[in-house]
């Protein structure tokens, strides 16, 4: 692509697969690098837009998530960036205005204890009173997105200091829609345009196919014709504006935020019989199907007889399994027949997601 907009930009491919415009926000330079929280701070929502993917026990539902780990206090924020060495965190939602005084507690909470470096951006589906918005401000707010086709919001973020910019999902059949808003955002100085290729998910999958999307793929979740209209619209965004536009196609979701973030979390949380993979799972090996009585009885004989290293064979209590080093379990398969045993690859994140299990 070779269109170069009123700025001098020209779209771009960058490395991870997505097309920019201009310059890319510091929160996307963060997430696609996996440096980012994620502070999912209620499922609330007035919009019910036909394309929200959010859980079910996530949609409609006033519950706060730091990645996957359900937050009962500060406490399990704080530790969860931690765990991942976070260089900043994404508020989001539903629609994270509806809960204004959690979001500024959250932000403080952040900047207190990483400081001022670490970066915040929040997601916002709600038109914000300037009295918010300076809020924000006053409390190191680094970026706001609105998910808006006005540019109402924008204005007044923009009036009272904040880096202020929009992100909406590129739905096909609204260029029109889309560029006569980038138009409007050009005018006001609006700093970052972000578009997420629509994506099918369990919850929404129903209303899409009721009109008319279909998958762009039988590899992807992507709806076809997304990515073709986002094309679109950058392409006239070079010609006509001085916009930063970033498209994010579904697939960097997985296969680069996602993974950067398993790699960053995994070489923190890895336990000694734990080996981390290229994709940043955890491979181990375990025994299964053992009473929770016996799991200590069963370490301690198996310690003793193979001289087994402390650190290497560990009692998961909250699994009710014991675990250990994959190529211990692979040697004390072939001689311990009246013992169950498995590998395991998983998740490194709080609910320890298992995605493959190999009996032994």
């Amino acid at each position: 692509m070779k269109s170069i907009n009123k700025n001098g930009g020209r779209i771009v491919k960058t490395s991870a697969n997505s097309l920019l415009l201009g310059k890319m926000a510091r929160g996307c330079r963060l997430c696609i690098r996996g440096a980012k929280l994620v502070l999912f701070v209620t499922g609330l929502c007035s919009r019910h837009c036909f394309y929200c993917p959010l859980s079910e026990k996530r949609a409609g539902r006033d519950v706060v998530y730091a990645n996957e780990r359900p937050v009962k206090s500060a406490a399990d924020i704080l530790e969860e960036a931690r765990s991942m060495n976070a260089l900043g965190t994404g508020i989001t939602g539903g629609d994270p205005s509806l809960r204004f005084r959690r979001v500024l507690r959250y932000l403080r909470l952040l900047k207190k204890e990483f400081g001022p470096g670490h970066h915040v951006h929040l997601y916002c589906c709600g038109e914000l009173s300037r009295a918010q918005l300076l809020s924000l401000k006053r409390e190191g707010l680094d970026e706001i997105r609105f998910h808006t086709w006005s540019i109402e919001p924008v204005k007044l973020a923009l009036d009272v200091g904040l880096y202020a910019g929009v992100e909406i999902p590129v739905i096909p059949g609204d260029y029109r829609k889309i560029i006569s808003l980038l138009a409007e955002l050009d005018k006001i100085g609006c700093k970052f345009v972000n578009l997420n290729e629509l994506e099918f998910s369990d919850t929404n999958l129903a209303e899409l196919r009721a009109r008319g999307f279909k998958l762009k793929s039988s590899v992807s979740m992507a709806a076809k014709g997304s990515e073709e209209e986002a094309i679109k619209v950058l392409r006239w965004a070079a010609k006509n504006t001085k916009l930063n536009v970033h498209y994010c196609p579904s697939l960097l979701k997985d296969a680069v935020q996602l993974r950067n973030r398993l790699k960053r979390k995994a070489k923190n949380v890895a336990r000694p019989h734990e080996v981390i993979t290229p994709d940043g799972l955890l491979v181990k090996g375990v025994i299964l199907g053992l009473p929770a009585d016996k799991l200590a009885r069963v370490r301690s004989r198996l310690r003793k007889i193979y001289g087994i290293p402390a650190d290497l064979i560990i009692i998961d209590r909250r699994k009710k399994r014991i675990e250990m080093h994959w190529r211990i379990a692979e040697e004390l398969a072939a001689i311990e027949p009246d013992l169950t045993f498995a590998l395991v690859e998983a998740y490194p994140t709080y609910d320890g997601l298992e995605t493959t299990l190999i009996p032994l």
